[in-house]
């Protein structure tokens, strides 16, 4: 294998609009802009309105090893081998547990000089496994056939050497990367954006993006919403994203009376502008990973208001960029949220600056293609014969 050879397979569950598959797209597009060549592959059939059309339009190839969610498929192994072999990359690098294990598993089939594993989940729970330990057993028996597992959060890594999923040698901390350009702040295309969905300039307007599962809690998002409005009875919180408890948590609004303050956008494609429609950022997940949709609300200079979970720290400075709250506690969450609304407005926007400069000094999509790019070199290097 030449070092001139630059070709990395990325293999992730599924592809759909996620924190995971929104970084895998980030990457893929960044490293072919570097000159790598650049495949996807997805477990299970992308979605239809998921990122598949993105990475096209920017000519790489994405294929389905059409399995079905949560089943093990010897053909889809058979189906990921055969892509090995005609693509021939020097880097396969997975995202998210079951592609992390089919990578290692698919290395009896067919020879693959660098396996790289990525989990996004600070708390890495399989499907079919149960519990973190199993997941941390199941990761510690295959690890002899990874080459580098990371952890998009600290607390995952640590949660990882804790529970000896992997060997610290074969262990690091890359954070997920964001697009600073495409996030950049523009009151213009809020205001555009503000004045298409009925929206007055002066009604403050929080944002929450994210599927409506139970991952994200948006049951006490609602409850503490409806506190704030004691106080601030005209403001408004948009909801961007789809899930099956769809139907639950409108009905929780209607009981709650928020029907005219809560609104449901579903899945957008549109999420940096609802971003620079905003005035601040709230989350209010029972547990995460890293998320993406963090570091773009920060880079857009919106405040945040999230719980206090996986890496949310990482990105929040508590006091300077926006406010972290224990997660399923409503008041916390409306008295942060209330923090924000009663600042004067020159402080609520420096406090999102302060954000953008966070995000853009440790999270800029340059710095974490520099970090993979060492580190495909890196462990390519080892496999060059002398």
């Amino acid at each position: 294998m030449s070092l001139g050879s630059r070709r990395v397979l990325f293999l992730i569950t599924g592809l759909g609009r996620g924190g995971a598959e929104s970084q895998v797209v980030l990457l893929a597009k960044g490293l072919k802009a570097r000159g790598w060549q650049v495949e996807v592959v997805s477990m299970i059939p992308p979605d239809s309105e998921g990122p598949k059309g993105e990475l096209a339009s920017s000519d790489i190839p994405v294929h389905s090893l059409s399995m079905l969610r949560g089943k093990p498929s010897l053909r889809g192994v058979w189906r990921l081998a055969r892509l090995v072999r005609e693509f021939r990359p020097q880097v396969l690098h997975a995202h998210m547990i079951h592609a992390n294990l089919l990578a290692r598993v698919v290395r009896f089939l067919v020879p693959i000089p660098v396996v790289v594993c990525t989990a996004h989940s600070t708390v890495e729970i399989g499907r079919s496994f149960g519990t973190e330990r199993s997941t941390h057993l199941v990761y510690r028996l295959t690890d002899f056939l990874c080459d580098l597992t990371t952890q998009v959060s600290r607390e995952g890594y640590d949660r990882f050497l804790k529970g000896k999923a992997v060997r610290p040698d074969r262990l690091r901390f890359v954070p997920n990367a964001v697009d600073i350009q495409r996030f950049a702040p523009n009151p213009h295309a809020g205001l555009r954006l503000r004045e298409e969905l009925g929206i007055e300039r002066d009604t403050f307007l929080w944002l929450a993006v994210g599927r409506l599962e139970e991952s994200k809690d948006y049951p006490t998002l609602f409850k503490a919403f409806s506190r704030v409005l004691t106080e601030y009875p005209r403001a408004q919180l948009l909801v961007a994203g789809h899930g099956a408890l769809e139907k639950e948590l409108r009905q929780m609004v209607g009981s709650l009376g928020l029907q005219t303050s809560v609104r449901f956008l579903g899945l957008r494609k549109d999420v940096p502008d609802l971003m620079k429609a905003a005035d601040a950022f709230v989350m209010s997940s029972a547990w995460e990973g890293m998320p993406m949709v963090l570091l773009e609300a920060h880079a857009t200079g919106l405040p945040i208001v999230a719980t206090d979970v996986g890496g949310n720290r990482e990105v929040v400075q508590d006091g300077l960029t926006g406010y972290l709250v224990p997660s399923k506690d409503a008041g916390a969450l409306a008295s942060a949220m209330l923090k924000i609304m009663t600042l004067p407005k020159d402080e609520r926007i420096a406090m999102g600056l302060r954000g953008r400069e966070w995000v853009e000094e440790r999270f800029s999509l340059k710095a974490v293609l520099d970090q993979w790019e060492s580190i495909y070199t890196e462990l390519m290097a080892k496999k060059v014969k002398p």
